[in-house]
């Protein structure tokens, strides 16, 4: 009986292997398409990019782009919704097998960074951040995003009787965050219901210091929840020639600045995770000689630790509010609420984890990379559903990564060759998700 339960074992196994070779058998040929069509929509691609680029804009003021959006999933015979958190657009593309309704998020918005790159589609775009005026660049790579989810809709409208399931593409404002007193981002999207129904969700970054056709993820959390805070320090304020008539909240904040960088080092334990307790402004003082009454601060917290956060910002709290009292001045800290960590499903990526190599080649693939301290609002999706978040290469090939600018920088540039790579994983994730689900 063992025997015959091997042979018939043994006969399935060959029959799936020659169906996965024969050129004949419909799913090896709807995968081959979609790779063969990624290739023929690349043009359009990189002209569509080179659009978005040139015409930035910030967050929750993506008119122009959100449009230019819209009309591409229309001519596609694909129905569209707009005005989602602002200025989303989602586009629903219904598959002609049952499957899954399956999710691809592309973020659109640019930042407040003047662009040096010497480029002949160079953003000279103009906005407003905080009531003034500012150069908008799209110095993180978000024009490739909404290029290649615009070419990923066109591979997919093309064979869409053969895919199992429903599409929905969903191009999202304000993942930089959405303007002061206004609400935005992947968390809106939420709150009006983009993920209602959905299944899963993939979602990719470019990186300006990867190499353009690699791919590299991981599983679990792959970016860190991000908290900023503002600290109000009270003294009083006296002349500067006395200063043991008053309570100094510049030395005070020194202190506070100096203790808090111990809880990282000392209360947490960083073998398990990264944190980071970072303090970016300081502000307090009119003149030399005047002890001022208050000093303000405020910072960013980045934690890949739900456990670990909770005791950073107890710690916090204790550090910043007994260093004060010592000194006889009064400090205030509010932690604001920030993203959740971006955390790939496991199941998920390992079931995803045969697409990046197909698609990409081994070489090309690094399934354990080291989390990273950036935070992405993509989490918000991934609290309501299983979700894969991964990095595509968008650095010229054979570049120095060390040559190569930081994202959020006047120089940044990432290559037209990264996107490729790009329509081909999210497609075949699409067509490879739809099959293994059923």
């Amino acid at each position: 009986m063992k025997r015959l339960v091997s042979i018939l074992c043994l006969l399935v196994l060959l029959t799936g292997l020659s169906a996965f070779n024969n050129p004949t058998d419909p799913k090896a040929k709807l995968k081959d398409q979609v790779l063969e069509l990624a290739k023929t929509v690349e043009p359009k691609v990189i002209e569509w990019r080179h659009w978005v680029h040139e015409n930035a804009e910030l967050s929750n003021r993506e008119f122009k782009t959100a449009k230019y959006v819209a009309d591409h999933l229309r001519s596609l015979g694909i129905e569209v919704e707009e005005g989602i958190a602002h200025t989303g657009v989602v586009g629903t593309l219904k598959g002609g097998k049952p499957g899954p309704v399956i999710g691809l998020r592309a973020d659109m918005d640019g930042l407040p960074v003047k662009e040096r790159v010497d480029l002949p589609w160079a953003s000279k775009q103009m906005g407003e951040y905080d009531g003034n005026p500012v150069p908008v660049m799209h110095a993180c790579g978000h024009d490739t995003h909404v290029a290649i989810l615009m070419g990923v809709a066109e591979v997919l409208a093309e064979v869409k009787d053969d895919i199992r399931g429903t599409v929905k593409f969903v191009f999202q404002p304000a993942e930089e965050g959405a303007p002061t007193g206004e609400e935005g981002g992947a968390k809106l999207m939420v709150e009006e219901g983009v993920t209602d129904g959905m299944d899963v969700m993939f979602g990719l970054h470019i990186n300006s210091q990867t190499e353009a056709g690699q791919v590299r993820y991981r599983k679990e959390g792959i970016m860190a929840a991000v908290n900023s805070f503002d600290i109000k320090i009270e003294g009083v304020q006296t002349h500067g020639s006395a200063p043991w008539s008053g309570v100094d909240p510049i030395v005070t904040a020194a202190q506070i600045i100096n203790n808090a960088q111990t809880i990282v080092s000392r209360n947490l334990q960083l073998t398990k995770a990264a944190a980071v307790l970072t303090f970016g402004k300081i502000e307090g003082g009119v003149r030399s000689n005047i002890i001022p009454e208050e000093v303000n601060m405020v910072g960013t917290i980045r934690t890949l630790d739900a456990g670990m956060r909770e005791t950073l910002f107890k710690r916090f709290k204790e550090v910043v509010e007994n260093t004060a009292a010592s000194n006889g001045a009064k400090a205030t800290l509010t932690i604001n609420e920030g993203y959740p960590i971006t955390y790939n499903d496991p199941e998920l990526t390992a079931m995803m984890g045969p697409t990046f190599i197909e698609v990409s080649g081994a070489a090309n693939v690094q399934s354990d990379i080291d989390a990273v301290t950036g935070a992405e609002d993509f989490s918000f999706f991934q609290e309501k559903i299983p979700g894969l978040y991964f990095f595509i290469g968008g650095m010229p090939k054979g570049q120095n990564p060390a040559d190569a600018a930081p994202h959020h920088t006047p120089d940044f540039y990432v290559d037209d060759s990264g996107m490729l790579n790009g329509i081909r994983l999210m497609s075949r994730m699409v067509v490879d998700y739809g099959e293994l689900s059923k």
